[in-house]
């Protein structure tokens, strides 16, 4: 008799867990799965898809239900594991001599052994890796009866959920009926920064990447190349000025008048059909220009100037003042970096020169050089390199002139043994154009674990090396 007693209370253990298994996987499915997957197989007329899209607009509704099936049958094993099997063990021990209450006290702790070896193995981690593993086609395999489940306990479901936010509002905080899919741009950079550092997206992928990420929040003074660098062209220069210009430099000028306003652009189309001789001067060639901000966004300006049919834009600053101009050039080269062609001038290249020195430009972007040297620096009001270094150094820099500039704190690295990253950047002025730095040596020096050590200072440069 205690044979039979003791298959029934297996089996039934057995199907008790294959129901905890149930709700695991439909915990985790549901939670793991692509959304916009779903999405587009239900826009294609799968209907199982559409099922478990509806489920997952109810995710704090469907977790509630699972949870709740997952107690109720961890429950109904511990109930039914001692009497079916650990009485049954106990019967069996009992007939081989062994005292009654022996017997049943070991019978009951095999029982929950074996219960809780099968729980945990088939009831919560198989089905929880399974549906990670594979939770598009778990979750709409489940889709049918989760729909059915929570249809037919929605009433006691709602209850615990109701009783559960009234406790939450107990304390202070308000409950969220659905969890958060999206990512948020500082997510996706994260998820990029993680996955260069595992050595899952290539280098330059992750770049671009960033890149993208940062775009929208850029505005026109960051991307604008500045006045001092326009070269522009005066109200009264001739049609003869016009085309030795345009000969060897751009197919669009900025004009600017007497008080060095931008008062128009003139085109190449325009200098070509009026011909190079004749009296013709700027002013009667030149067409209204396309007048932004510097604090427009670089996706407002893009719009802007797809609006006006424009490929260059004039940037006031705060004051009206002519700031600088801003191309389609100039935006493309936000997202992939530097575009050079045969009419510019040859840069400084970006590289490393020896481990854990840069050679740059003075007019990088602080955000290339913080892709560069792979750390972040506290925000600032300076754009480029050079800037950096004259606000740093708090006056006009000349050649030699080194500054320290101190990096924003790299939390993930708080705990690690062994040297930790520096906190500095030292930075070096190898030439001047215009007063201000043209190529600078930038340096992320070594700094010892010693938290009350000196503060590292890069090695003077040789002259011969400047």
């Amino acid at each position: 008799m205690w044979v039979l007693s003791l298959l029934l209370g297996v089996l039934v253990v057995l199907a008790i867990t294959a129901a905890t298994g149930y709700f695991v996987a439909q915990e985790f499915s549901y939670m793991a799965v692509d959304r916009s997957r779903l999405r587009s197989r239900a826009e294609a007329g799968d209907a199982a898809a559409e099922r478990a899209l509806g489920v997952t607009r109810r995710t704090s509704f469907m977790l509630s239900g699972a949870q709740l099936g997952i107690t109720v049958t961890a429950l109904l094993v511990g109930y039914v594991a001692e009497p079916l099997i650990g009485e049954s063990l106990g019967e069996a021990l009992g007939g081989v001599g062994v005292p009654t209450g022996v017997g049943v006290g070991i019978g009951t702790v095999l029982a929950l052994l074996f219960s809780t070896f099968v729980q945990m193995i088939f009831g919560e981690l198989f089905p929880k890796n399974l549906a990670i593993a594979r939770p598009e086609p778990v979750a709409i395999r489940l889709a049918t009866s989760t729909t059915l489940y929570l249809g037919a306990f929605g009433w006691l479901i709602t209850f615990f959920d109701k009783a559960s936010n009234r406790l939450l509002r107990l304390f202070g905080m308000e409950p969220v009926h659905d969890v958060e899919h999206a990512a948020t741009a500082r997510d996706l950079e994260h998820i990029v920064a993680d996955s260069r550092d595992s050595g899952d997206l290539p280098e330059e992928l992750s770049v671009l990447l960033d890149r993208v990420l940062d775009f929208p929040d850029d505005d026109a003074e960051h991307a604008m190349v500045p006045r001092a660098r326009v070269d522009v062209v005066h109200l009264d220069d001739d049609v003869a000025t016009l085309w030795d210009l345009m000969s060897v430099g751009h197919s669009r000028y900025p004009v600017v008048d007497v008080d060095g306003r931008a008062v128009g652009v003139v085109h190449l189309q325009d200098v070509l059909a009026a011909g190079r001789d004749g009296a013709t001067t700027a002013e009667a060639l030149m067409r209204e220009p396309v007048l932004v901000p510097t604090v427009m966004s670089l996706p407002d300006v893009l719009r802007t100037m797809a609006r006006e049919r424009a490929q260059l834009v004039c940037v006031l600053d705060e004051y009206g003042g002519f700031a600088g101009v801003l191309t389609g050039e100039d935006l493309a080269e936000e997202v992939v970096g530097e575009i050079e062609d045969e009419h510019d001038p040859r840069e400084v290249p970006l590289g490393e020169a020896e481990p854990g020195t840069w050679t740059l430009a003075g007019d990088v972007h602080v955000d290339e050089l913080e892709r560069t040297v792979g750390r972040e620096l506290p925000p600032g009001d300076v754009e480029t390199v050079g800037g950096l270094v004259t606000a740093a150094h708090g006056d006009l820099p000349e050649v030699g002139t080194r500054v320290h500039v101190e990096l924003s704190p790299d939390p993930s690295t708080l705990l690690e043994e062994g040297d930790v990253p520096a906190d500095h950047l030292v930075l070096e002025v190898l030439e001047v154009e215009h007063h201000v730095p043209s190529t600078v040596r930038v340096t992320l020096p070594p700094r010892s674990s010693d938290p009350h050590g000196d503060d590292p200072v890069a090695a003077p440069i040789p002259e011969e090396q400047r």
